[in-house]
């Protein structure tokens, strides 16, 4: 069963653009219904990730609002540094799910048991998925995917239910 999920920040979470002010302040999109699902898996048992090439404030202060405890930022291999988090915790790929959207994505990805991405990732990682989602990144493609996922492993209907108790 699948209980941790890796998650790319640009061109997944966000639209990929990264605009950057002539203060030299950057400005990322997150689309809220991604982080309404985000901090719904915890509660389900899922343990989230992010793992992301670029190193930005806004995706620390991003997870410390979604609660993602582990933020592994400016990373140049993403195989690797997955592999080593596997060794560190004891656990494989078969209990992960990656989603990604890019070349830099693609090894990580091949490790894992689930692959999902946005409808506008590259040719090379929507042919590696197990799901493409019909939304772009940043427009509520990680909902999706995890609605699909929870869905897959008979847990939609206990997603739903932490919001029907509110």
């Amino acid at each position: 069963m699948i209980d941790h999920i890796v998650l790319d920040v640009d061109g997944t979470l966000t639209d990929g653009k990264i605009i950057i002010s002539n203060h030299g302040e950057e400005i990322k999109n997150f689309h809220v219904r991604d982080g309404q699902i985000i901090i719904a898996l915890p509660k389900l048992g899922y343990h989230l990730l992010i793992i992301t090439g670029r190193t930005s404030k806004i995706t620390e202060i991003r997870a410390n609002e979604l609660k993602i405890n582990t933020v592994l930022q400016g990373v140049q291999n993403k195989e690797k540094t997955l592999n080593d988090y596997f060794k560190m915790n004891y656990i494989t790929g078969d209990r992960f799910a990656y989603i990604g959207d890019d070349l830099n994505d693609y090894s990580a990805m091949k490790l894992c048991a689930f692959k999902a991405c946005p409808a506008d990732a590259v040719t090379e990682i929507r042919g590696l998925c197990d799901y493409v989602s019909v939304r772009k990144g940043g427009q509520g493609a990680v909902r999706e995917i995890c609605e699909y996922l929870l869905q897959k492993q008979n847990q939609y209907e206990s997603f739903l239910q932490l919001f029907r108790a509110c």
